[in-house]
């Protein structure tokens, strides 16, 4: 009885370039990796999900997604947040209203700041008054202490 294959497993020859030495040699690789060095090992296993794209296709694709935003290199995230914060909304009585709401938020927070100096100042006045009382209350004592201590002699 004799056994022929046509597996390319079935010879040693082509288990030693077949795609399971790779393999076990890459995820002995990755664990090293994470061992000694994991950012490298992470990004490795990020470029192999990805599909080992070259890296000149990673610029590319960088530089599609930030020139499909028409920002100048900014993503299309930053530029549609940009968009929804600096612009207005198209509707011309919310963004008065909003104009109007803003200033006021802010014409209230400057009166809160001038209050918190107003009070700042009051405080800073009334620790001048309490150190100069009780600096009085010891020139006052010492005073009737010499006073007394030339009486005596």
């Amino acid at each position: 009885m004799s056994f022929s294959s046509t597996s390319p497993w079935a010879t040693g020859k082509a288990c030693r370039n077949g795609p399971f030495p790779r393999r076990s040699f890459e995820i002995g690789a990755i664990v090293v990796a994470f061992i000694y060095w994991w950012p490298l090992a992470l990004g490795y296993v990020a470029w192999k999900f990805a599909g080992y794209p070259a890296f000149g296709e990673l610029r590319d694709l960088v530089s599609r997604t930030t020139s499909a935003a028409g920002s100048g290199g900014r993503s299309r995230f930053a530029a549609a947040f940009e968009a929804a914060n600096v612009g207005g909304s198209g509707n011309f009585a919310f963004d008065a209203y909003r104009r109007a709401e803003i200033e006021r938020l802010v014409a209230q927070r400057r009166a809160l700041e001038e209050e918190g100096r107003a009070f700042a100042a009051f405080v800073e006045e009334l620790k001048r008054a309490k150190d100069r009382e009780q600096f009085d209350a010891f020139m006052a004592k010492r005073r009737a202490e010499t006073g007394s201590s030339t009486r005596d002699a």
